[in-house]
């Protein structure tokens, strides 16, 4: 899979939500929701992210801004 940029896609992997911002080589570059240090991910484990998943994505970003654990 090679999703487009700005699509957000869950890496089987690591069964985090990332959205694309790139593609380098054979890698797809996933950026948390939210911010945060990108990741490589291989085109091959990944999947278009769900409606619930892309949520709980952002109800955690949230929760952890509320908190203070990000700007």
């Amino acid at each position: 899979m090679k999703p487009p940029i700005g699509a957000y896609v869950v890496d089987t992997r690591t069964g985090r939500v990332g959205i694309v911002t790139g593609h380098e080589g054979p890698c797809v570059q996933l950026r948390p929701y939210g911010g945060g240090k990108e990741w490589d991910g291989d085109p091959d484990a990944l999947r278009t992210a769900t409606v619930t998943e892309r949520l709980s994505a952002a109800t955690a970003y949230a929760n952890a801004r509320s908190r203070g654990e990000v700007p």
